[in-house]
């Protein structure tokens, strides 16, 4: 096949020959030429994801590090516009971009579309090497030793169209971070890269940490250190045997539930699993050096920044308008310092990952006005603003206000994830969106002044698959059911406690929350968060984080906070609404199909 692409812009290739053929095959699918287990693994290959609904289709666009060009939003906005019933784009915990309810026939139409400004959906979905995620800040951040964006980028564009990734026992999760704090999360990926230099004979040397065998969902693990230093010119080759290790274990397809790398590196432990990747290093094919340097990704942001003027920008937070007060807060919260004097990155929260169409060009016009024409989503579902100039600060909140995109305390309590669950998802088992949402409207009537509270995060996932992140979430949740009264079934979570990430800001290094024992009812969620507060608040020692709490209390104390909530009372006029989920208004049923991941 021709490699030439569509568009030079972006990390990734995209080739209209591909995507000609994507069409032709479409055809001939609908025309019955086609087995419906083969197509199904070549469309995930092409990034087009089935939903719980007929006849409809999920597309995910792959954003390597979760960089976006301004036109790109643009595109982004047409296919909300023209493609997507509900007219939005959904920002994912993998800084992918995902459109829902698209038909299959038209699904060709909108890679074409989203080709044009180089964007891909190729193995966005699959047994294959999904979107390289990567933190926000690489390039501007003050702790990093040397920007990790161009490996990244080229990790993403070597592995893309690999022989070995195209059918693997299952999907392959990476992330680079900037530096130790971690905050690309690498620790929760199947394999994870952070930058490292040394010094070598007088000269410094750089190479990458390297951890595999992370991931949440079933056995959730933290990745244990492959290697603590492999030099930048061999970090492809060592990925390779990785990979190569993890499609040739065989009996990993016996059980496609249980077939992620971390099961493998488990269960021989990841010495032995060392052992194989240096094993692997030294057959023939390992004997050529991989040479990053023609596929780096190099990005010269700066030339198009905006000139700054360092000695403007403590006046930024100022406001002119009598509005300093919102102002301040959007500004302390949402505003860090780059490395780069007079320049700040500016986070914009985005509600539960969703951007509505008319945001689109809203966002294009104010990348192009303040920051370098680029942005970065972030597994935390929100966007990133690099480059901004100080004395830009307070017009830009101005015009992110107008857009409705201006809400402060990024990163907080408030700042809730949530996977699509039940509105699409065929694994889903409840509504993680509505109940996100109800979530946010309960914290909006409770004082969260308190700093130690503040600084929680809430999470959570319609089904035990963790799409929502819900393992690494001070308080998380995941989607269950109940036997309610006469058999009905009522839609409801199992609670997380105690787990934690490292965000922009700190908090802890990754570890996965404990679950107490009981189920809530959905309906019954907001409250039960407002006790665990309070009970927080009320018997903590001073000073004592949420999750020290944790694990001096225990998880008694919360299980009997579920406790206090699970009487489902009768199925009647009354109590109707606990046996119907959040946003629906038809009584619960688990519906659940089997999901296209493991195809």
């Amino acid at each position: 096949m021709s490699q030439a692409r569509i568009n030079e812009k972006g990390i990734l290739p995209v080739l209209q020959e591909e995507l000609d053929n994507f069409e032709s095959v479409v055809g001939e699918f609908i025309q019955g030429d086609w087995d419906p287990t083969a197509f199904q693994a070549f469309r995930l290959r092409m990034g087009v994801y089935g939903q719980r609904q007929p006849d409809v289709h999920m597309l995910r666009v792959k954003l390597p590090v979760g960089e976006v060009f301004a036109e790109q939003l643009e595109t982004l906005g047409t296919i909300a516009r023209e493609y997507a019933p509900l007219k939005k784009g959904h920002v994912t915990t993998r800084e992918n971009m995902q459109f829902h309810f698209v038909p299959l026939t038209e699904a060709h139409e909108a890679l074409n579309v989203l080709g044009q400004t180089g964007l891909s959906t190729r193995e966005a979905c699959g047994n294959t090497v999904r979107n390289v995620a990567g933190c926000p800040l690489s390039g501007v951040c003050h702790e990093e030793p040397f920007d990790a964006t161009p490996y990244a980028g080229a990790f993403a564009r070597y592995f893309l169209r690999h022989p070995v990734t195209q059918s693997m026992p299952r999907k392959i999760k990476t992330a680079f971070s900037g530096c130790e704090k971690d905050c690309a999360i690498t620790s929760i990926h199947d394999i994870g890269f952070i930058p490292r230099v040394r010094e070598v004979d007088g000269q410094e040397e750089r190479g990458f940490k390297i951890v595999v065998g992370g991931g949440l969902s079933i056995m959730a693990r933290i990745a244990p250190t492959l290697y603590e230093f492999v030099p930048v010119n061999d970090y492809l080759r060592v990925s390779e045997a990785v990979l190569r290790v993890f499609d040739a274990s065989d009996e990993l397809r016996k059980n496609r539930m249980k077939a992620r790398i971390k099961f493998l590196v488990d269960r021989v432990g990841i010495d032995e699993f060392r052992v194989m990747v240096e094993s692997e290093l030294e057959k023939p094919w390992a004997q050529v050096t991989i040479d990053p340097t023609p596929l780096l990704y190099l990005d010269d942001e700066a030339s198009d920044a905006p000139e700054a003027e360092p000695a403007a920008a403590p006046e930024a937070r100022l406001s002119p308008n009598g509005d300093a007060g919102e102002f301040d807060l959007w500004a302390a919260t949402n505003v860090e310092p780059q490395k780069q004097d007079g320049y700040f990155v500016a986070l914009i929260k985005l509600p539960q990952g969703d951007i509505m169409e008319d945001q689109f060009p809203l966002l294009a016009e104010i990348t192009r006005n303040y920051s370098s024409g680029r942005a970065r989503f972030t597994q935390q579902q929100n966007m990133a603003l690099r480059w901004v100039r100080g004395e830009s600060l307070y017009p830009l909140w101005r015009d992110l206000r107008d857009a409705g995109l201006a809400e402060p305390e990024v990163n907080t309590i408030t700042d809730v994830t949530s996977c699509p669950g039940t509105d699409s998802c065929k694994l889903g088992i409840t509504s993680s969106m509505g109940l996100g949402r109800a979530i946010r409207e309960e914290l909006a009537t409770i004082d969260l002044s308190d700093p130690l509270v503040k600084s929680l995060h809430i999470k959570m996932s319609g089904c035990p698959n963790s799409c929502g992140q819900h393992h690494i979430a001070n308080i998380g949740f995941h989607g269950g059911s109940m036997k309610g009264d006469g058999g009905n079934q009522v839609p409801a979570y199992e609670m997380f406690v105690g787990g934690s990430y490292q965000d922009l800001r700190g908090q802890d290094e990754a570890r996965i929350g404990m679950r107490p024992k009981g189920k809530i009812p959905a309906k019954r969620v907001p409250e039960v968060i407002r006790t665990v507060l309070e009970f927080y608040q009320g018997n903590r020692a001073e000073a004592e984080t949420f999750n020290s709490f944790v694990d001096r209390v225990g998880l008694a104390p919360f299980e009997a906070i579920a406790a206090e909530y699970q009487d489902l009372g009768p199925l009647n006029r009354e109590n109707i609404d606990t046996y119907m989920d959040w946003s629906k208004t038809v009584l619960y049923k688990v519906e659940r199909g089997e999901g296209e991941c493991a195809i």
